[in-house]
C-alpha cells in the first residue's frame, strides 16, 4: 500500500486509485494549481481557497481527510469529498446501502453497463465500499470511520470507461468558519473479502464515541407481525404468549422476548393511545409476558406522524415542512385501497428539533419503559429522520446536518429506555453504534420466495452485511417462518431459510403460533437457538463468483437490475471445540452439484465430515455434494 505523489495515485495490492480531484457540492471546483508530496495533495482554487487531502500513514492502513480552508467569515456547503477518476483493476465493487431496506450487494461493472443505465441505484452507495481485483481473493476497502455526525455518499461511474468513484461527506449546509473537513476516510487492503469488511467494522467501532452494545445473549423470541400482522387483541396475544411459553419450557430453549409489533395504536404518532380492542391499554399484556418469564417488547415508528392522528391535529407545527411549498413533507402516502390498517393517507416526519415535539417523544419512551414495563423496543422506519436534506426540508432548528437531527432521536431513546434492549429497523445502519443493541440488515421476509417482501433480500443482504454482526451490534435477518400453512414457501425453502438465518448468529425471532408449528420445525427452532450465546458466521465464497444481469421490475414499477451469479451459498461456523459447521444452500431453481474443498472448511488438511451423524466419503480434494432446488445441507467437520 503506497501513495505516489508524482502521479497522485494510491496503489493497494493490484488496485490503483488515480486521477484524484476534490469535490464541492458534487462537482470538481475550478482550480489553478496542484502540489503533492507523501503527506498529501493541495489544490489551489480560483476563488483563493484551498482544498487539502491529508494522508496519515498508520499500521496497515491510511487515513485520509479533505479540508476546505482559506475562506473569510462563515460558509455553508452541501458536500465535500474526493473524486477518483480511475479505479484500476477492479472486477467488482460493493454497493453498500444506506439503511436496513436499501440493499447491499456486489456490482460487476463489465457486465452491468447496460442495466445501470436503467437502474442507477447500482451507481450509488453509502459509508464504504470494497473493491475486488480481477485476480486473487483480496479486497481494498475505502470508507468512512464515523457516521453519527454526517451522512456519506458514494457514486460510481463506468458507462464510458474505467470505474470512477466519488466519496463525499454530506455537510448539509452546516455553517463553518475558517475551514470545513470531511469525516476521516480509511483506505486499506485485506487478503480476503469478509475479513477486510470485518476489519472496517472494527475500525468503526474504535472510532465511535461510545463502545458498541453487544448483548451477552442472542435476542431470541416471538414477534406478532408475520403471523397476526395488525389483527391484534389482548385475547389473541395471550393465546400466542401461552404457546410461546409452552415451547420454551418444553424444549428448554432460550426464548426470551415477547414483542407486540405494529397494530395496537390507532394512528402513527398517537403512541400513548391504543385501539378500542385494547380497552385497558397494552400494559396488561406486557405484564402478562413479564410474569411468564419473557422480556416484553413494543413496536414504534417514532419519526412517523399520520395526517389523521390526534398528534398532527393538535400540533401541526411539529412536523417537517417542504422548503418549496411550506406543506408537510410526506415520504409515504397511501391513497388507494390499502391504508395500512389505519385511516391516514399521508405520513409526515416528526420534527424532533422542535422542543415540544422532543418533549412529547421523550414522554412516550419514558412511559412505555417505566409505566408500561416495556423492556425491548423495536423502532421502525427510522430512516425518515434522515431522509431529507436542507435543500428540501425546513426543520424547527436550522443549521444541523440530517445525521445530527437523527442522532437527537437516537440519543433520547437510549436516555429514556435505560438498559432496555433496542432493535433498530429501517434505520441508518452504521450511525447508532453504542446506542442500539441490534440492527435489521434487510427487508421484511414476507411469505414468498421471490418478490418485494420475500426471501430475496435475506439471501442478498445477509451475506453482504452480516460481517458487522458481533462487532457493531447483533444483526437481525428478520423473523423465520415455521408454520406449514398460509404462505407460498415449500418445505425445502422453509427449512433452508430458517437454517440460513439461524446460523447467522444474531437475532433469532419467529411470529408463528408455536402450538401449531409441526414438531420437527419446533425442534429446529430450539436447535438454532442453541445456548443463547451469540456468534459470527462466515461466507467464504463472498464476492468470488462472476455476475450477469437482467432487468426486472421494482415494486414502484421502475426498472430494476437483477444480478445472477452462482446460486449456491456457503455458510461456515467455527465452533469453540475446533469443529466446523458448513451450510451449503442452493438458492437456485435447478439441482446442482458442488465440490466442497478442504480450504472451504477453513482447514488445510483433510477432515472427517458428517451429515446427520453419518460419515461421508471424501476425495483428496474434498467432498462432492448434490443439492435439490432451494435445499440446504448441513455438514459437521472435524480433523480426521
Amino acid at each position: 500500500m503506497s501513495f505516489d505523489p508524482s502521479s497522485g495515485t494510491f496503489y493497494l495490492d493490484g488496485i490503483s486509485l488515480a486521477d484524484l480531484a476534490p469535490l464541492i457540492d458534487g462537482a470538481v471546483p475550478p482550480h489553478q494549481g496542484v502540489s503533492a508530496d507523501p503527506s498529501g495533495i493541495v489544490w489551489s482554487l480560483r476563488d483563493g481557497t484551498t482544498i487539502s487531502l491529508a494522508i496519515q500513514d498508520l499500521p496497515g492502513r491510511q487515513n485520509l481527510t479533505l479540508t476546505l480552508s482559506g475562506f473569510p467569515g462563515e460558509r455553508r456547503i452541501a458536500s465535500l469529498g474526493l473524486r477518483i477518476g480511475r479505479a484500476g483493476n477492479v472486477r467488482q465493487y460493493l454497493r453498500n446501502g444506506y439503511m436496513s431496506w436499501d440493499g447491499s450487494y456486489f456490482v460487476e461493472p463489465a457486465s452491468a453497463r447496460d442495466v445501470a443505465k436503467a437502474d442507477p441505484k447500482l451507481l450509488t452507495g453509502h459509508a464504504m465500499t470494497a473493491l475486488l481485483p480481477h485476480s486473487g481473493a483480496g479486497a481494498t476497502v475505502l470508507g468512512f470511520l464515523r457516521h453519527d455526525r454526517y451522512q456519506s455518499r458514494l457514486r460510481f461511474g463506468f458507462e464510458a470507461g474505467p470505474l470512477s468513484i466519488e466519496i463525499e461527506t454530506m455537510i448539509d449546509g452546516v455553517p463553518h468558519a475558517g475551514s470545513i473537513s470531511t469525516e476521516t476516510i480509511v483506505l486499506f487492503s485485506g487478503d480476503a473479502v469478509e475479513p477486510a469488511l470485518r476489519h472496517w467494522a472494527s475500525l468503526v467501532a474504535q472510532a465511535s464515541p461510545l463502545p458498541p452494545r453487544l448483548p451477552e445473549r442472542r435476542l431470541t423470541g416471538w414477534c406478532s407481525w408475520y403471523s397476526l400482522y395488525a389483527s391484534l387483541s389482548e385475547p389473541v396475544l395471550r393465546e400466542h404468549l401461552e404457546a410461546a411459553r409452552r415451547f420454551r419450557d418444553d424444549k428448554k430453549a432460550p426464548f426470551d422476548i415477547f414483542l407486540v409489533d405494529d397494530g395496537f395504536t390507532p394512528e402513527m404518532g398517537d403512541w400513548l393511545e391504543t385501539k378500542p380492542v385494547f380497552p385497558d391499554g397494552v400494559a396488561s399484556t406486557l405484564e402478562a409476558a413479564s410474569k411468564a418469564g419473557f422480556r416484553p417488547g413494543l413496536w414504534i415508528a417514532p419519526f412517523m406522524v399520520g395526517n389523521r392522528s390526534r398528534l398532527f391535529a393538535e400540533h401541526p407545527d411539529w412536523v417537517v415542512r417542504s422548503r418549496a411549498t411550506g406543506e408537510p413533507l410526506a415520504p409515504m402516502t397511501f391513497y388507494g385501497e390499502f391504508r395500512w390498517h389505519k385511516r391516514s393517507e399521508e405520513y409526515y416526519v416528526l420534527d424532533v428539533t422542535h422542543p415540544d415535539a422532543e418533549t412529547y417523544i421523550r414522554q412516550v419512551f419514558r412511559t412505555w419503559a417505566r409505566d408500561w414495563g416495556c423492556g425491548y423496543f423495536k423502532t421502525d422506519f427510522m430512516h425518515l429522520g434522515s431522509f431529507y436534506g436542507p435543500e428540501e426540508a425546513v426543520w424547527h432548528r436550522d443549521g444541523l446536518s440530517r445525521m445530527a437531527i437523527w442522532m437527537i432521536m437516537a440519543r433520547l431513546i437510549r436516555e429514556e429506555i435505560g438498559d432496555a434492549l433496542w432493535l433498530c429497523c429501517g434505520a441508518p445502519i452504521w450511525a447508532p453504534v453504542g446506542l442500539a443493541d441490534a440492527m435489521r440488515i434487510g427487508r421484511d421476509i414476507g411469505v414468498s420466495w421471490l418478490g418485494h417482501y420475500s426471501a430475496e433480500s435475506l439471501l442478498r443482504d445477509q451475506t453482504a452485511r452480516n460481517f458487522a454482526n458481533g462487532i457493531l451490534w447483533q444483526a437481525d435477518p428478520d423473523c423465520i417462518l415455521l408454520r406449514d400453512r398460509f404462505h407460498d414457501l415449500s418445505d425445502d425453502q422453509i427449512h433452508s431459510l430458517a437454517v440460513f438465518a439461524g446460523l447467522a448468529g444474531g437475532v433469532l425471532m419467529t411470529s408463528d403460533h408455536l402450538d401449531e408449528v409441526p414438531e420437527p420445525r419446533r425442534a429446529l427452532l430450539a436447535e438454532l437457538a442453541g445456548n443463547a450465546t451469540p456468534f459470527q458466521c462466515e461466507f467464504p465464497w463472498l464476492g468470488q463468483g462472476a455476475l450477469r444481469y437482467r432487468l426486472g421490475t421494482a415494486p414502484n414499477g421502475l426498472p430494476m437490475a437483477v444480478s445472477e451469479g452462482d446460486p449456491v451459498l456457503l455458510q461456515r461456523l467455527r465452533r469453540p471445540d475446533g469443529t466446523v459447521l458448513l451450510n451449503l444452500f442452493n438458492t437456485g431453481d435447478r439441482a446442482v452439484e458442488r465440490l466442497i474443498g478442504w480450504a472451504d472448511c477453513g482447514m488445510a488438511t483433510p477432515l472427517a465430515i458428517e451429515e446427520d451423524g453419518i460419515a461421508l466419503p471424501a476425495t483428496a480434494d474434498g467432498i462432492f455434494v448434490a443439492l435439490r432446488p432451494h435445499q440446504s445441507r448441513l455438514f459437521h467437520c472435524r480433523p480426521s
